[in-house]
């Protein structure tokens, strides 16, 4: 019964079980292959936009639009290839099949360069604010909308806009564009404000490149730390006169040398025997 009841679950194994494994098996290898050849395919693509082959790249962007047509990323790249071609009108399609993908403010802001390039400042003004309503802190996209309005004739609207953009970067060159829409208007007093604001501007920036000063208590123990101990200067010597090479004469002594000391000989004392009566 034990044998019969193994050889029942692996036919049910084999039947069954078996095909199901083998094709979630066969999807993996088959995504695995599948995210290869679209990761070469995107290599390729900015590859050749980087080396300035648009045919190049256009034929892959479009490759992988034909595996994935809900690629938003590729319509946004391929939106950006055709305006750098000046093909105004496939890059609008294309920036618009990408924000019908995915609500991206970058392909917003990327409509709206085009509708400025061409000259629809409306449609460019309507695109820029949508950009700053889903993200607004991007400086560019404030520069841009305050591009668009000028365009349009909205002085006032355009300074708002830079103004934004200038909390945002703080730049030198955004109060300069300020300065130039008030250059047009002729007005002398925010003219002059402006002007007091770009001085103060450089000399923060000047003061923010230089190298920050050390603390004075630091300054205090590095010069306890260098501080020697003042040196006591030695009497200088007298100078002598140079002594001479010349040889002075010998003199004499009065007094005898002294003679070297001799022996003197002791006689060996000879005992004298008397003779006895």
């Amino acid at each position: 019964m034990l044998g019969i009841a193994i050889v029942l679950m692996l036919a049910i194994y084999v039947a069954f079980l078996y095909p199901i494994f083998r094709h979630e098996e066969a999807e993996a290898q088959h995504g695995a292959r599948y995210d290869m050849q679209m990761k070469k395919l995107w290599n390729a693509a900015q590859t050749s936009m980087r080396d300035h082959k648009p045919l190049r790249a256009e034929k892959a962007l479009l490759t992988i639009l034909k595996f994935d047509e809900k690629n938003a990323a590729a319509y946004n790249r391929l939106g950006i290839l055709y305006a750098k071609e000046q093909k105004f009108s496939e890059a609008i399609e294309c920036f618009e099949i990408a924000q019908s993908l995915d609500n991206n403010p970058s392909s917003l802001h990327n409509v709206g360069l085009i509708y400025l390039e061409t000259g629809a400042f409306e449609k460019a003004t309507m695109a820029f604010e949508q950009a700053i309503e889903l993200e607004g802190n991007v400086p560019a996209r404030f520069i841009a909308l305050a591009k668009a309005r000028e365009r349009l004739g909205q002085t006032k609207g355009a300074v708002e806009a830079l103004e934004n953009a200038y909390a945002l970067d703080h730049s030198v060159n955004t109060l300069r564009q300020i300065l130039a829409l008030y250059e047009t208007t002729g007005d002398t007093e925010a003219l002059a404000s402006i002007t007091a604001r770009i001085e103060t501007q450089i000399a923060a920036d000047a003061a923010a490149r230089e190298p920050k000063r050390r603390s004075p208590r630091n300054t205090t123990t590095r010069n306890r730390a260098t501080r020697t101990v003042p040196r006591t200067t030695a009497p200088k010597r007298a100078v002598s006169a140079p002594r001479t090479t010349k040889a002075l004469p010998a003199t004499r002594s009065t007094k005898p040398p002294a003679r070297p000391a001799t022996r003197t000989a002791t006689k060996p004392t000879r005992t004298v025997r008397r003779k006895q009566i």
